[in-house]
């Protein structure tokens, strides 16, 4: 008898929260002030992105790269697993969508790996500012070579000013050295497999909700790293873990990972991916801003004069692609 009214008690909990949440976003989408909730709900999740960075930097004294990519999706996966069912959202994809799901998955592995290492090694504001913006450069560049056509005048000039973005934030005048020791070689490749995967992610609605889909390629990336863990390590970490592990970790998983994200995906659906995208340039903002004031980083002027300039392209070349008929 008491476990089944535990279990009533469950199910009244979890109709309410869906109904709560279904409430809340069909008001925003229909209310005028829903459009203003939407643009704060987009502006809160960039500078949550960009609080990851220093928050990846602060997880990464306490355990191996592979090790901390585990604990993040294991809480992210659990976390978004719970969101679907909350939000109404069916877990399923079309069989079409499975290769798409794996290869991003795999994708997102890859990513994570450059990620982590590169924070590791390098700072959390300038990995920030660096993989943020030369993210959407990449993938554009990437898109133009498998359109297989030249740019136009306005795509070339984004693209040199991209160039140039990359060239000012690896300092490369200074010495090509301290490419490999400051981390940034892992950043850069970090925003070319982010941009390779995007191409997959784009994909992913096709195939169901952006969410499922997330959901799914998130189990492949935990899969990636789960036969590389070490064990060892990981009950060793978790007996001397404290209070700063758990409230970083919880906060870039469950809470960045998978509710800032789910913001984001939520947010594009209705004021569409060319508005979205837009705010997208507060992240490198966010990060360079709060690793200086949580992690003491200095703001380096040519990480911010070349996160201007990546900015400044990606803007040229969005403008490009709004006026094309």
């Amino acid at each position: 008898m008491k476990l089944w009214k535990d279990n009533r008690h469950a199910r009244y909990t979890y109709k309410y929260l869906r109904g709560a949440f279904q409430h809340a976003f069909s008001s925003m989408a229909n209310d005028k002030a829903g459009g203003k909730l939407l643009i704060i709900g987009m502006v809160i999740s960039m500078f949550l992105w960009g609080l990851s960075w220093p928050s990846g930097k602060v997880l990464s004294g306490y355990c191996s790269v592979v090790n901390f990519t585990v604990y993040r999706y294991v809480i992210v996966v659990i976390t978004t697993a719970m969101l679907l069912p909350i939000m109404g959202i069916s877990f399923r994809l079309r069989k079409q969508g499975i290769p798409v799901f794996i290869a991003s998955g795999v994708l997102l592995a890859v990513y994570s790996y450059f990620f982590f290492m590169g924070i590791k090694k390098g700072t959390a504001g300038a990995g920030g500012v660096l993989v943020t913006t030369m993210n959407p450069i990449m993938a554009y560049m990437l898109g133009i070579a498998l359109s297989r056509r030249l740019p136009s005048r306005n795509e070339g000039i984004g693209l040199l000013l991209g160039i140039a973005a990359g060239i000012t934030l690896l300092k490369l005048w200074d010495s090509t050295a301290a490419l490999l020791d400051s981390g940034n070689l892992y950043f850069l490749m970090a925003a070319l497999t982010w941009a390779v995967m995007s191409k997959f992610t784009a994909r992913g609605a096709q195939y169901g909700t952006s969410l499922s889909f997330s959901l799914w390629q998130y189990m492949v990336t935990l899969l990636c790293f789960l036969p590389f863990t070490d064990v060892a390590e990981m009950q060793a970490t978790l007996q001397t873990a404290n209070l700063r592990f758990w409230g970083n970790l919880i906060f870039s998983s469950a809470i960045v990972t998978s509710g800032a994200t789910t913001i984001y995906f939520y947010t594009t659906t209705r004021l569409g991916a060319e508005k979205a995208s837009s705010f997208i340039f507060l992240v490198p903002l966010a990060a360079a801003i709060s690793s200086w004031l949580l992690l003491g980083e200095k703001l380096q002027v040519h990480t911010m004069a070349g996160g201007i300039l990546g900015i400044a392209a990606v803007y040229i070349m969005n403008k490009k692609r709004k006026t094309q008929p």
